[in-house]
């Protein structure tokens, strides 16, 4: 993978333009993204960050298309706060990497969500799409 690094510039709102899937880039879409799921803006982020044919695999058997994942971000509580640990990347090609990691999640009033991540992005004319999210949910 090359060197380069993102752009300072944001490109429809919050995701950015790439020259390469690096694990640090990577990792740092994937911050924004839990970000955004704290402050309430989910649903724009990842409206802007999904392929038009991306998915979200849920635990519980959800399999969301993107527009189904912004409806429900649009509902959804916002998470108090999270935390990544573990990152992994496993390139599939010069255009298409996954990153793995574990992550555990809390909201007010509920038990902490901890589950495995991967996020399977493509670079489309330099910009970002998350082609296919799948969560494993850690029981121990």
């Amino acid at each position: 993978m090359s060197a380069d690094r993102l752009t300072p510039t944001p490109l429809l709102g919050n995701v950015w333009a790439m020259t390469s899937l690096e694990l640090q880039n990577l990792l740092a879409i994937e911050h924004s993204g839990w970000q955004a799921l704290t402050d309430g803006s989910g649903a724009d982020f990842y409206e802007a960050l999904m392929a038009e044919d991306g998915l979200m695999v849920l635990v519980g058997g959800m399999v969301l298309t993107r527009d189904e994942v912004i409806d429900s971000l649009k509902e959804a509580e916002p998470w108090a706060r999270y935390d990544i640990t573990g990152p992994q990347l496993i390139p599939i090609d010069e255009h298409c990497a996954t990153l793995v990691y574990r992550a555990s999640a809390l909201r007010p009033g509920e038990d902490t969500f901890r589950a495995i991540m991967a996020s399977t992005y493509r670079l489309v004319r330099g910009q970002l799409r998350l082609m296919l999210y799948q969560q494993t949910h850690i029981t121990t």
